[in-house]
C-alpha cells in the first residue's frame, strides 16, 4: 500500500480523538470495550457469513498479572536515573493503589518529563490495576513506537486487546500500527492485515458502535482491489444491529451500482441471478416478439446478443434482484435496531471510569440485560414464526432463505447476551452485582467460563471487595474443588487481613471438609492474634469454645478458652453468658456449683445493672429447676431479691407498654387526679427484669415471697448473641463492639 493509502486509514481511524483524565476517549461513541473471556486473541472462531456472528463463544480469560507485562532490557533505555519527583509520586500510588488521582498525577508527570524508563514503569503498574483504560494502552503503544521499538509496541497493543477485546478504537489503533510498520509489498502482509480485521470483527463486530471498524474493513478491501471481499463484508454487517445500520445499506447500494455485478458478487450468486434474469428476459421478449412479428420486414431476424455478454438491461435486472434479497435482510436488521435503540440511548457512560454510576444508569444496564436474555428465551422456547408459514415464504422465486439450524440461532443469540454482558462489565466493572449476574448466567452452561469470570473479577477489578472472593470460594467448594476454595480464601485474608468473616469462612470450610483439627487450629490462631483487640478476641474465643463443645465434645477445653478470654475482657457480658450456658448444659447435679460460680463471677464483674439482674435470674432459674433442697432455692431467691432492690430493678414502666404517660397525684380530699406529664422521660426503656408489682388489695408479703414470681425469668433477650443473618456479609465484617 502506498503512503497516501496509509495516511487515509490513519486519519480516518484517529481523527478527532481527545483523551480525558483517565485515558478514555471523551467524545468517541465507540469507547465501549469489553473484557470478553475469549479464546487466545488470534485463535478466535471464523465469522459465520450466514448470521454475521461468531460461531464459537469465547472461552478462556486473560491473565493480567503484572508479571505478564514484559519490559525491554535496561540497555535499551538512554535515561539512567529516574526524574526527581518520580519516587514521591510512585510511593503515593503504592501506598494507596485505589487512588486514581495519584495514578493520573504520576502518569502526567512521566509524560511531561518524557522519561522512557519512568513512563514504562508507571504505565505497566497502572494498566495492571486498571486494564480497561483504553487511552493509556494507546499511549503506551505510541510511546514504544516513537522510541523505535515496533515489536514492543505491537506486544503492548495485543495485551491491551486481550484485556478489552471489544474496544473498537484499540483494534483500529492496532491495525494502523501494522499498516505503518509492515512492508505491504510482501505477500504475507495483506494476509496478516486481513487476519487481524477478521479477529477484530469476531471480537467486536457485534458491538452496537462497531460501525467504524466495519467501514474500515470494507474500504481496505477496496483499496486492495478485492471488490468481492468488500461485498461479502457488507453482507455480513447488514445483519448486525449497529448504530449506523442504514449507512451500511447505502454503501452497499453505492458499491453495487459503481461496478458490474460480476465484479462484486460471488461467482455462485452471480451465475444464479444471471440465469434467473435471462430466463425472465427471454419470456418477456417472447411476448414482445409476437406483437412485433407483423411489423418486422420480411427476412429480417431479431438481433442476437453475443453469448457471454450482459446487456445493460440484464445488468440492471441483476442489480434489482440483488437488492430484493438484501432488502429483506435490511428490514429484519432494522427491526433489531429499533428494539435495542431505547436501551442504547439510555446508556450515557459506556466506558470505564472509577466514578460511581447513578442508579438510573445501573437500572438501564439491568433492563437491557433482562431484555436480551428474554429474547434468547423467547427464541428458544416460543419461536415467532410458524413452520408451515416459513415453508410457504421459502417457495418464492426471488428470495433464497438461508437454512439455519435451531442450534446455530441459539448460539447466535447467546453470543449477543455474552457481548452485552461484557460491555456491561466495562462500565460497571466496580459493581459486584453485575459480575455475579454474568457468572450465574454462565454457570449452567460452563463451569470453566464462570470460574474464569470469577478469576477476572476477583484478581483484577475487585481485589479489595471480599464479597466476590467469598462467593468464588463457595462456587469452588460447591463444585468440589476444595483446594482452590482454600487458596481463594487464603489470598483474601492475606490481601485484607483482620476480617472476621473470612477467618470464620475458612474454619467452616475445613469443618465441612471433615478437618476438625484444622478448623480448630484456624480459630486458635485467630484467638491468639487478636489479644490486642478485646472485642475481636472475645468473638473468636466464643466461636472456638462452641466448636470445642458442640463438635469436639470437649467441655473442659471450651471452658478454659472462655475463662482465659474473661481474663482479658472481664466486662464482656457475652463471654459470661456463654460460659454460663456451657455450665448449665452439663450434668445439673455435677455443675450446680460451677453455675453459681459463673453467676458470682458475673455479679462481681463491671457489667451493667440489667445484665447482672439477668445473670441472677438465670441462677435462680437453674436452682428452681435442678436444686435438691428448698433451702438452697430460698437462699438463692433471697440473694436475688437483695440484688434487685440494690440495683433499683423494681422501677419499671407500664406492664403492657400501652398506658398513657400520666401520673396520679393525691388531691387535698385524697381523690386521685390525672396529671399528664409534659416532659418526656429521660431514662430509656428497660426490659422487665423483676416480678410484677403486687395487685392493689392483696397481701404484698405473699407475693414478695418465694413462689410469687411467674415466668419473669424467661426473658426473650436472654442468650441472644446476635448471630442472625450470618451469611449476609453486606452488613459488615467485624463483630459489634
Amino acid at each position: 500500500m502506498d503512503d497516501v493509502s496509509k495516511t487515509f486509514f490513519i486519519m480516518a481511524a484517529e481523527g478527532g480523538e481527545e483523551l480525558s483524565g483517565n485515558g478514555e476517549l471523551e467524545e468517541s461513541p465507540a469507547m465501549e470495550a469489553s473484557e470478553d473471556p475469549a479464546s487466545p486473541l488470534f485463535e478466535m472462531a471464523e465469522m459465520s457469513e450466514e448470521n454475521g456472528s461468531a460461531t464459537v463463544a469465547p472461552e478462556a480469560p486473560v491473565d493480567l498479572d503484572p508479571s505478564s507485562f514484559s519490559m525491554p532490557l535496561a540497555g535499551e533505555d538512554e535515561e539512567g536515573e529516574l526524574p526527581a519527583d518520580f519516587e514521591r509520586l510512585w510511593k503515593a500510588t503504592q501506598d494507596n493503589p485505589h487512588d486514581f488521582t495519584s495514578w493520573t498525577d504520576l502518569l502526567q508527570y512521566c509524560e511531561q518529563e518524557s522519561h522512557m524508563t519512568a513512563s514504562r514503569r508507571a504505565l505497566v503498574a497502572f494498566l495492571a490495576s486498571y486494564p480497561l483504560c483504553y487511552g493509556y494502552w494507546k499511549k503506551y503503544t505510541d510511546l514504544e513506537r516513537r522510541a523505535g521499538y515496533n515489536s514492543k509496541a505491537e506486544e503492548v497493543c495485543i495485551q491491551g486487546l486481550q484485556a478489552i477485546p471489544l474496544s473498537v478504537d484499540l483494534w483500529i489503533h492496532y491495525i494502523n500500527l501494522l499498516l505503518g510498520t509492515l512492508d505491504m509489498n510482501l505477500t504475507e502482509s495483506p494476509m496478516r492485515i486481513r487476519s487481524v480485521f477478521e479477529d477484530a470483527v469476531v471480537a467486536a463486530g457485534l458491538d452496537f458502535h462497531s460501525d467504524r471498524l466495519w467501514d474500515l474493513y470494507v474500504e481496505w478491501e477496496k483499496e486492495q482491489g478485492n471488490m468481492k471481499n468488500a461485498t461479502a463484508i457488507l453482507d455480513r454487517v447488514l445483519k448486525v444491529p449497529t448504530q449506523l445500520y442504514n449507512t451500511h445499506y447505502d454503501k452497499f447500494k453505492e458499491h453495487l451500482n459503481s461496478l458490474e455485478p460480476k465484479e462484486v458478487l460471488s461467482p455462485e450468486e452471480y451465475d444464479e441471478l444471471r440465469t434467473l434474469c435471462r430466463q425472465s428476459q427471454k419470456a418477456e421478449r417472447a411476448e414482445q416478439a409476437q406483437e412485433d412479428e407483423a411489423e418486422r420486414p420480411p427476412g429480417e431476424e431479431e438481433p442476437a446478443t453475443p453469448e457471454g455478454t450482459d446487456t445493460e438491461e440484464l445488468i440492471q435486472k441483476i442489480r434489482e434482484q440483488v437488492l430484493v434479497r438484501r432488502d429483506k435482510v435490511y428490514q429484519d436488521n432494522e427491526g433489531e435496531v429499533r428494539q435495542r435503540w431505547h436501551f442504547e440511548d439510555a446508556i450515557k457512560r459506556p466506558y470505564f471510569h472509577v466514578k460511581s454510576l447513578d442508579r438510573h444508569q445501573l437500572r438501564a444496564w439491568h433492563s437491557y440485560l433482562d431484555w436480551e436474555i428474554a429474547q434468547l428465551n423467547k427464541d428458544t422456547k416460543d419461536p415467532d414464526q410458524d413452520p408451515s408459514q416459513a415453508a410457504t415464504e421459502g417457495s418464492e422465486v426471488t428470495v433464497q432463505p438461508h437454512e439455519v439450524s435451531e442450534e446455530a440461532a441459539v448460539a447466535h443469540d447467546d453470543h449477543r447476551v455474552r457481548i452485552l454482558s461484557e460491555r456491561c462489565l466495562i462500565a460497571c466493572a466496580l459493581y459486584e452485582e453485575f459480575w455475579m449476574r454474568y457468572i450465574q448466567y454462565l454457570e449452567p452452561q460452563s463451569v470453566d467460563e464462570a470460574r474464569a469470570v470469577f478469576k477476572r473479577a476477583s484478581e483484577v477489578h475487585l481485589t479489595h471487595k471480599p464479597n466476590i472472593h467469598m462467593q468464588w470460594a463457595t462456587f469452588e467448594e460447591r463444585h468440589g474443588d476444595l483446594t482452590e476454595a482454600r487458596r481463594v480464601l487464603e489470598a483474601l485474608e492475606k490481601n485484607l487481613p483482620g476480617l472476621a468473616v473470612v477467618c470464620l469462612r475458612r474454619a467452616a470450610l475445613e469443618r465441612r471438609a471433615g478437618n476438625l483439627e484444622k478448623s480448630e487450629a484456624l480459630l486458635q490462631e485467630a484467638v491468639a492474634g487478636s489479644k490486642e483487640k478485646p472485642t475481636l478476641h472475645a468473638f473468636y474465643s466464643i466461636k472456638l469454645a462452641r466448636l470445642l463443645l458442640k463438635l469436639g465434645r470437649n467441655p473442659s477445653k471450651a471452658r478454659r478458652v472462655l475463662q482465659e478470654a474473661l481474663e482479658i475482657s472481664p466486662d464482656n457480658d457475652k463471654l459470661h453468658l456463654n460460659l454460663l450456658e456451657l455450665e448449665v448444659s452439663g450434668d445439673p447435679w455435677a455443675s450446680a456449683e460451677a453455675v453459681q460460680e459463673c453467676v458470682t463471677r458475673a455479679l462481681a464483674a463491671p457489667l451493667a445493672s440489667h445484665t447482672k439482674i439477668l445473670f441472677s435470674q438465670r441462677g435462680l432459674q437453674f436452682a428452681e429447676d435442678y436444686s435438691n433442697s428448698i433451702e438452697s432455692v430460698l437462699s438463692v431467691f433471697e440473694e436475688h431479691q437483695k440484688l434487685v432492690k440494690e440495683l433499683g430493678g423494681t422501677k419499671r414502666g407500664a406492664e403492657n407498654g400501652d398506658e398513657d404517660s400520666e401520673k396520679l397525684e393525691k388531691s387535698e380530699d385524697d381523690s386521685a387526679v390525672s396529671v399528664s406529664t409534659q416532659v418526656p422521660p429521660t431514662v430509656p426503656h428497660v426490659p422487665i427484669t423483676t416480678p410484677p408489682p403486687p395487685v392493689m388489695g392483696t397481701d404484698m408479703s405473699a407475693q414478695a415471697g418465694y413462689g410469687g414470681y411467674g415466668n419473669w425469668y424467661q426473658q426473650s433477650q436472654y442468650g441472644n448473641y446476635g448471630y442472625q443473618n450470618t451469611w449476609n456479609y453486606n452488613q459488615g465484617f467485624y463483630p459489634p463492639s
